[in-house]
């Protein structure tokens, strides 16, 4: 063994000198994990305004995704976190593949899904458009959701007994304004009779296209209120504004009391004895036993969804008496959205159908 040990110590020097000389050898490589912690966007409990906020027309008011407050949807192309919701009425969600390896804020993205055809034409999912100068659309996985651009003409008020819409040139909107001739004078020339003009009105009468709007929110929450719409459903095809009394519930009963246990809402209320209404001292000549909208427990707020217009008799003291037209309540529901005009798709959600209670 003596032998080896000269020759391993000549190969130990080699080796040593080989390894200052060389540049060849790759260097070590040290590599460094560095602990990443996330970023917490739900905290709880839950501090929310006192009020929702004010989205813009045709974004969602959601919950955010803490299940905490309620908030304006993201759009597409905006930034999602796990407290930032996307808007899901629009068919988004929030892609987080861009933000590797946290995952933590992603962007609003289209989810793929069927497109629409409207009036011949086809449309992607998600894509906007207008199909005339009147309406802003968006199409959802085989749905067309429409918000009305022509939002700034309003009927006059119930000062106006003759509204009237006209066509303004060079305005995509018609425009409201007050009639208020008290009679349409007749004017013809004088080498026409006036029996051709009568032949004409009674031509254009049989081709009047009827129009009636939806009755309006009830100008009171609870007690006697007042409703209005417009319709030109008369013999003279004339637009005029026609009104109703409405009485969404009662302001002095507390109707939370009649909740059963477990429940958060009663859709429908109605008192055990019937009733009589009264105006300015005048009563209803009938008793009447009326639905009236319940109310929740929680943020949810009930509104009508299927009413009708009686007329009622009306008695007054001095012998005199007098009809008016009333909403009866057929069914209410109950929803988180009744206060969010601007959600356009709110019509495409299914509502279950409440039976109504035998009268």
């Amino acid at each position: 063994m003596r032998w080896l040990l000269p020759w391993l110590l000549a190969a130990s020097s080699i080796l040593q000198a080989v390894s200052q000389d060389s540049t060849t050898m790759p260097p070590a490589v040290t590599v460094v994990t560095e602990g990443y912690t996330r970023t917490q966007y739900c905290k709880w409990p839950c501090k929310c305004p006192k009020w929702p906020p004010q989205c813009p027309a045709g974004v969602s008011l959601i919950t955010d995704g803490c299940e905490c407050c309620k908030v304006c949807a993201k759009q597409i192309g905006e930034n999602c976190t796990e407290a930032d919701t996307c808007d899901f009425h629009r068919g988004l969600y929030c892609d987080y593949s861009g933000d590797r390896p946290r995952y933590e804020i992603g962007v609003c993205a289209q989810i793929v899904g069927v497109g629409c055809v409207l009036n011949g034409i086809r449309y992607k999912n998600g894509e906007t458009f207008q199909p005339n100068c009147k309406y802003n659309c968006t199409c959802i996985n085989g749905d067309v959701g429409c918000l009305l651009l022509c939002t700034n003409s309003r009927p006059p008020l119930i000062w106006c007994p003759n509204p009237k819409l006209i066509k303004i040139p060079g305005k995509c909107c018609e425009q409201w304004i007050c009639d208020d001739s008290k009679k349409i004078r007749k004017t013809y020339p004088r080498h026409i009779s006036a029996a051709a003009y009568e032949g004409e009105n009674e031509s254009w009468q049989k081709n009047c296209i009827i129009h009636t709007s939806a009755w309006s929110l009830c100008s009171k929450t609870c007690g006697l209120g007042i409703s209005t719409r417009i319709s030109n459903d008369n013999d003279q095809c004339r637009l005029v504004k026609e009104s109703r009394l409405c009485n969404m519930r009662p302001c002095e009963v507390d109707i939370t009391k009649h909740i059963k246990p477990g429940k958060k809402c009663l859709a429908v209320y109605r008192a055990d004895e019937p009733m009589n209404y009264t105006i300015s001292g005048c009563v209803s000549k009938s008793t009447y036993r009326p639905k009236f909208c319940g109310v929740c427990t929680d943020n949810r707020c009930c509104s009508p969804y299927k009413s009708k217009t009686i007329e009622v008799r009306f008695e007054c003291p001095d012998g005199t008496g007098f009809f008016r037209s009333i909403m009866w309540i057929n069914a209410c529901f109950c929803n988180l959205s009744c206060k969010n005009p601007n959600d356009i798709f709110a019509d495409l959600a299914h509502y279950h159908d409440y039976s109504e209670i035998a009268n």
